[in-house]
Parts: structure tokens; C-alpha cells; sequence
């Protein structure tokens, strides 16, 4: 009779053990739930792993915390769990989880800076999706010492320099790391655009300064070479730039502001950027330029050109002569009918077609 009972507790125990072992594989390899949103979890220093599985389990990343920790034991992970901010969803399995939560690596949410922004509106655009301050990131990127660190003796600002690309920003990643990103990625694009260079006789900052005009001169990649040519014709004439974009800029300075509307006055205005007022370029970038702006500066189409209007499309036509040009004004700026209808979005749409 003991052995008979002996065999049936046996049998029992091991049915129970069978049971946990193949509910616990069941719950490791199957996800909570089916929403594939991700849900931002941080794991704080000193935190204990009891409490970040009953929090998984509250809100719905996992189906049972007692299993969680169990599984975590089994694998050692509570001594392995590291600080961070990780992004979790439903559909992962507890297992994935687990992995995530022990790697370090926080998730990263995405900073894109388009090309031909300056670094007044990067640091609005990085105030305003929350990553820091306007006032901490300016701050840094007008810091002297952090700047020759940055780009060596000349520049007086990292204006320019900071490449526009989509970055990962971690909660615990800092200002500087950003920067230091940034003008990273601006070293590799611009030595690969100084394998197409047919100009000589600029410096670097000079030809990021070229760049970012005509960066923002035009949003048609394909009259990036042509804008170049216009402003390298001029140089070579010892003519004014008299591009709008400069003047913008020079108020930009002043007010850590951009406006996108300028007047008669400000045309006028003596500013160190004002190219209506100075000759040649302005002592640096009036923004950050891409890579096919850095290589259209050192890589100008070959014209006569020395004008060029807007089409109201985002587009120009260009010209040789001031009669040509003034021509072209009438045409295209004078004439209301012209103006009808027409904007920035036409680009976007052959954009879309082509």
C-alpha cells in the first residue's frame, strides 16, 4: 500500500511539475496581448526586479509577474537588469522582454533636422519635442572652447556644421553627445564631398558658408549646381551675393529668431551677413547644409549666369544679363498672375510624380 501511495504522489508531483514546466514555456514564448505600440519603461537605479514584473504586469506587457520572475531567476537576470529607458510592447514575448531590459541599451527616439535649418530653429525644434532646452542648446553650440573642440580655430558657432540627419536621443543622452553626432556626421559628408571638388582657393568654412546659401536657395536638387555657379560668378566679379537668405540670417543673429518675411528696410540694414551690404561671403554658414549642397559648392555647374528669380514653384530661371534678369523679375515677381496659384507644395508635387 506505501509503495502504491508512494507511486501515486509520484505520479502527482510530477504531473504538477510537467504542468508548471509547460505553463512556464507557454508563457515565456507568447505575448501578452496583440497592441504593437511602443510603451516607454524605465528602469531606475536601485529598483528591484519584483516590483518592475508586477509593473509589467500592470500595465499588460506580461501576463503573470510570478512566472516573470521565476524565468528571471532561472536565467540570473535580476544582477544583470540595467538603468534605462526601454521601448516595450504587447507583442513581444516575456523572453524578448527579458532581453531588453538586461541589455543597457535605452531606446531611442527619433530628432530629424532637415537640411537647411540653423541652429536657432534645430534648438526650437529640440525644445519643442521636448529632448532639452533652446537656451542649454544654443548655449553649447556658441561655447567657444566646445566649438574649437569641435571644428577647430575659426568658426565662432557650430552653425553650419550640424548635419541633418534623423538622430536617436536617448533620455540619458546629453546636448553635447547630440552635438558631437551631428558634427561627426558633417566630417564624413563633407570629406566625401571634397572627392567631387573643381574649385580651389576656399577654405573650409568658406565652403560650408557656400554650401548653406545654397542650401537655401533652392529645394530643387537638381539647380543646386546652377545656384553654385551664380554665386561662384559673382565672387569672381567681385559682385554682391545679394541673396535674401543672408539678410534672414543677420536678424537671426541678433534675436536667436528666424523670420521668413523681410522688408525694403531690411535689405537695407547693416548686418556682418547682409550680402546687399557686404561683398563676397559673410563670415560663416547661415545654416546646415547637406551633403549635396557641400558638394554643389565645390562642384558648380559651368555657366555665365549671374541671376537667377523664383518661379513661385520653388523653382528659377536664370540669367546673364541685368536686362534678362530684370525681365524675369517682371514676369514672375511684379506680376500678380503670375504669383496665382503658385508655392513651395508644386515642388513637393513633382517630387511625388517623379
Amino acid at each position: 500500500m506505501r509503495i502504491l501511495i508512494g507511486l501515486v504522489s509520484a505520479l502527482v508531483i510530477g504531473g504538477i511539475v510537467g504542468f508548471f514546466f509547460y505553463a512556464m514555456n507557454s508563457f515565456v514564448h507568447h505575448p501578452a496581448g496583440a497592441d504593437s505600440t511602443a510603451i516607454y519603461f524605465e528602469v531606475k537605479k536601485g529598483r528591484g526586479f519584483q516590483s518592475v514584473s508586477e509593473e509589467l504586469e500592470q500595465r499588460k506587457l506580461i501576463s503573470n509577474a510570478f512566472f516573470f520572475n521565476i524565468y528571471a531567476r532561472i536565467k540570473n537576470a535580476p544582477p544583470k537588469m540595467k538603468v534605462g529607458e526601454y521601448a516595450i510592447n504587447q507583442t513581444m514575448t516575456p523572453a524578448q522582454i527579458l532581453q531588453v531590459i538586461t541589455s543597457g541599451k535605452s531606446a531611442g527616439r527619433p530628432f530629424t533636422v532637415s537640411e537647411g535649418l540653423n541652429m536657432f530653429e534645430i534648438a526650437e525644434l529640440y525644445q519643442r519635442q521636448g529632448f532639452g532646452t533652446k537656451k542649454d542648446f544654443l548655449a553649447i553650440c556658441l561655447d567657444k572652447d566646445f566649438v574649437k573642440l569641435m571644428v577647430g580655430v575659426g568658426p565662432d558657432s557650430l552653425e553650419g556644421y550640424l548635419y541633418p540627419e534623423t538622430y536617436q536621443i536617448t533620455k540619458f543622452s546629453t546636448t553635447k553627445e547630440l552635438l558631437r553626432s551631428m558634427v561627426e556626421n558633417f566630417n564624413a559628408a563633407y570629406a566625401e564631398a571634397m572627392t567631387f571638388s573643381k574649385i580651389q582657393g576656399l577654405s573650409k568654412h568658406q565652403v560650408v558658408t557656400l554650401a548653406s546659401i545654397v542650401e537655401k536657395e533652392t529645394g530643387a536638387p537638381e539647380e543646386r549646381p546652377l545656384i553654385s555657379s551664380v554665386f561662384h560668378n559673382r565672387l569672381k566679379k567681385n559682385m554682391k551675393l545679394q541673396t535674401d537668405p543672408t539678410i534672414i540670417y543677420g536678424i537671426a543673429e541678433k534675436t536667436q529668431n528666424t523670420v521668413f518675411k523681410i522688408s525694403k528696410k531690411d535689405i537695407l540694414a547693416p548686418t556682418r551677413y547682409n550680402t546687399y551690404v557686404i561683398r563676397g561671403l559673410p563670415p560663416g554658414p547661415i545654416a546646415n547644409p547637406g551633403k549635396e549642397a557641400l558638394i554643389a559648392a565645390v562642384n558648380p555647374a559651368s555657366s555665365d549666369f549671374l541671376f537667377f528669380v523664383s518661379q513661385n514653384d520653388g523653382t528659377h530661371i536664370f540669367s546673364n544679363t541685368y536686362e534678362d534678369h530684370n525681365n524675369a523679375v517682371r514676369k514672375f515677381q511684379q506680376n500678380p498672375r503670375a504669383r496665382e496659384g503658385k508655392s513651395w507644395r508644386d515642388l513637393n508635387k513633382k517630387k511625388t510624380i517623379n
